[in-house]
């Protein structure tokens, strides 16, 4: 099998994957359909683009969809971010002003429309041989590359602040959900960069074997890139979850806050009243205890209470309901009476729903294992 043959199989594969994962989420019954299909026309998009590696030649018979596969590029960095808000913020939703995005979609099919999609062949081909000296051909390669990385920029950004909100107002986030999304926000971005070596190669040396061979490589990324979605999907159903956008993380609220100073008293007054109450009431034992349960509970507003554990006591909120479900574990674990209960079941018990949340914390605050403890204790 030549290069070639491996280059078109693997896209084959490819698309074919592609296709299916996207008619699968655009079709299946779900509360989170925006997000859904969101990432099915993203998938779709990619397809699109991959089915350049089945043409060995230019298609002359077919230049006006040709054109158009080329202007569905401009939809494919914007169509990824909205995805990754709809992913970290539930209640995300598509707005007028969204259409924004399609501006440079729209823009470079008018620009295909003056030079080939009402013409001739013969002019469409001369139009075509002209576009690597175009000027204005040249600028939509340069916007399309700032828009890449842009749109990514700004998702790798929107992670970060997701990672940050979910820490300050939940005691149970699977981080391993962010960190996929973070992963395979990687993975495309380095799918991209070998775009960026072809066409430097190209630029260089022309349409030679080295390109061919850059090309497959191409191929064979965008194979993995699509086996590796595929595969995060299956192991993490859970994925398709999200925060409140309306949430902020508490550096960003502070300053636009009204001064309103507290003595040093009166601080440790608080920190010791909220001390008290983990420990008389015990409300880190609800594993889906959020800081708005607990603002209500102590009866403190919530931005106060944000304000009091994150910043003067300096800690995220989920480092702080985490420490006495980890001291009450540590409680069970050196029981002797309690000998028989599985970590499993303890962790359950002590307000943890996830067994490797629960052993990183644990971890994290003693410096051992779980079982190690228990073994050491016992």
């Amino acid at each position: 099998m030549d290069k070639y043959s491996f280059l078109e199989v693997a896209a084959l594969i490819g698309i074919f994957l592609v296709l299916f994962l996207a008619l699968f989420l655009f079709t299946v019954k779900t509360k989170y359909k925006l997000r859904n299909r969101l990432l099915a026309f993203f998938l779709f998009t990619n397809a699109v683009d991959a089915l350049k590696f089945l043409m060995r030649d230019f298609p002359v018979n077919f230049i006006n969809l040709e054109a158009f596969r080329w202007s569905i590029n401009y939809l494919v960095p914007a169509s990824f971010y909205l995805y990754v808000l709809s992913v970290c913020f539930s209640n995300f939703r598509l707005k007028p002003k969204h259409l924004w995005h399609t501006i440079p979609f729209i823009a470079f099919n008018l620009y295909m429309a003056y030079g080939i999609y009402f013409e001739d062949r013969a002019s469409k081909v001369s139009f075509i041989n002209a576009l690597s000296e175009s000027p204005i051909m040249q600028f939509f390669h340069i916007l399309f590359e700032v828009l890449f990385q842009v749109y990514f920029i700004a998702s790798f950004l929107v992670i970060k602040k997701s990672k940050t909100i979910y820490l300050e107002n939940y005691t149970n986030p699977d981080m391993s959900i962010l960190n996929a999304l973070y992963k395979i926000t990687i993975l495309y971005y380095i799918l991209h960069f070998i775009v960026l070596i072809r066409w430097l190669v190209t630029f260089i040396f022309g349409m030679g074997e080295i390109r061919a061979w850059i090309v497959t490589l191409d191929g064979f990324a965008f194979l993995f890139c699509t086996c590796w979605y595929l595969f995060v999907a299956l192991t993490k159903p859970e994925f398709f979850r999200g925060v409140n956008s309306d949430l902020k993380p508490i550096k960003e609220v502070i300053p636009k806050q009204k001064t309103n100073p507290l003595t040093v008293e009166e601080k440790n007054k608080e920190i010791q009243f909220l001390k008290d109450f983990m420990v008389e009431e015990e409300p880190y034992l609800d594993s889906s205890l959020t800081i708005q349960d607990l603002s209500e509970q102590v009866k403190i507003p919530v931005k106060d209470l944000s304000t009091l554990i994150n910043l003067y006591m300096d800690k995220h909120f989920f480092d702080f309901v985490n420490e006495y479900r980890i001291e009450k574990a540590m409680q069970i674990l050196k029981d002797p009476s309690q000998k028989e209960l599985t970590v499993l079941e303890i962790l359950y018990q002590v307000g943890f729903n996830s067994k490797s949340s629960f052993n990183t914390s644990f971890k994290k605050y003693t410096g051992k294992t779980p079982t190690d403890f228990k073994k050491q204790a016992l």
